[in-house]
Formats: structure tokens, C-alpha cells, sequence
């Protein structure tokens, strides 16, 4: 029987995560906006106090995938949320249990830590994932429509901001 185990990385093994990202990127068609470097991916985990955490999934000793979580907060619970922002297992390796073991790991740190939700968004049309994900029980936030600003958007409020701190 083949030995699965989860472990959280040491900065050496950013390169490992940083291919798993590249190759999540091209798995759900949008490795032209995968920007993120090794030496970003090092910054964002393994400073004194990191923007995020990640765990790397190996089968008898070789890396077959990862998961990359943060926390967030939750006004309405009043308590912390764990918020999987990454989870990749390699395809010759799925279908086997391995991604339960991950989520079932981050349930529990979800736990551990005082959490009250444990949230991650899903491609609509990855269709796999998601029957994977309601036969776990999780169920799709259909009133909430995520928002994001990046590039230009992201600056231009900026500037708004900068441009009324006297208002």
C-alpha cells in the first residue's frame, strides 16, 4: 500500500509548489495569469508572519500535490475562516482519496483553530470537482457573486483613496 503523506513545506521546496501552480494554471486554462515567482511564493510563505500556508501531498516519498490556504474573518460568526485558495493533486493520481485527505487535513486545522467555515471557489465548468464537492457535503454560495479588482482597477481606486485622505 502506497504511504500518503501531508507536510507543510520548508522554503527549499517552493519550487515544488510553484510547479503544482503552474500546472493548476494550465489544468483550469489560465497560465497567462499565472504570474507568481519563486521567490514571491517564498515571501507570501515563509515570512515572519505569512500571507498564507500550504501543504504538499507525497506518495511514498514523490510530491503528487499541494493545497494553499489563508484565513479570513467572518463578522457575521464572529470568528475566523479558512479559505482554500489552491488544491492540486496531479492526474495520474486522482480519483484515488488523496484531495479528501487534503480538505479533510484543512477541516481539521479549520478546527483546531477556531474557525467557523471552511470556504474555496470552483471553476463553473469544472464539473468534477464540483460533484466531488457535494458528495461531500459542500454546498455552492449561489446568492454571492465573488468581486475582484487587479491591474489598473486595483490602482485607479488606489489613487481615489490617496487623492481624498483629507475628505
Amino acid at each position: 500500500m502506497p504511504r500518503f503523506e501531508l507536510r507543510a513545506p520548508s522554503i527549499d521546496q517552493a519550487h515544488l509548489i510553484l510547479g503544482f501552480i503552474k500546472e493548476l494554471a494550465e489544468y483550469e486554462q489560465l497560465s497567462h495569469e499565472c504570474l507568481i515567482t519563486e521567490e514571491s511564493l517564498q515571501d507570501s510563505l515563509f515570512r515572519d508572519e505569512p500571507h498564507a500556508e500550504s501543504l504538499i501531498a507525497f506518495l511514498d516519498e514523490k510530491p503528487i500535490g499541494f493545497c494553499l490556504y489563508f484565513f479570513n474573518y467572518s463578522t457575521f460568526l464572529g470568528k475566523p475562516g479558512l479559505y482554500l485558495e489552491d488544491l492540486y493533486i496531479q492526474p495520474d493520481y486522482r480519483n484515488n482519496g488523496y484531495g479528501k485527505r487534503i480538505l479533510a487535513r484543512l477541516a481539521s486545522i479549520a478546527l483546531e483553530r477556531g474557525c467557523g467555515r471552511f470556504e474555496w471557489a470552483v471553476l463553473d465548468w469544472n464539473e468534477p470537482s464540483i460533484a466531488f464537492y457535494r458528495k461531500l457535503g459542500a454546498e455552492p454560495m449561489i446568492d454571492w457573486t465573488v468581486q475582484r479588482l487587479t491591474g489598473q482597477a486595483l490602482e485607479d481606486l488606489s489613487r481615489f483613496s490617496k487623492s481624498n485622505d483629507d475628505v
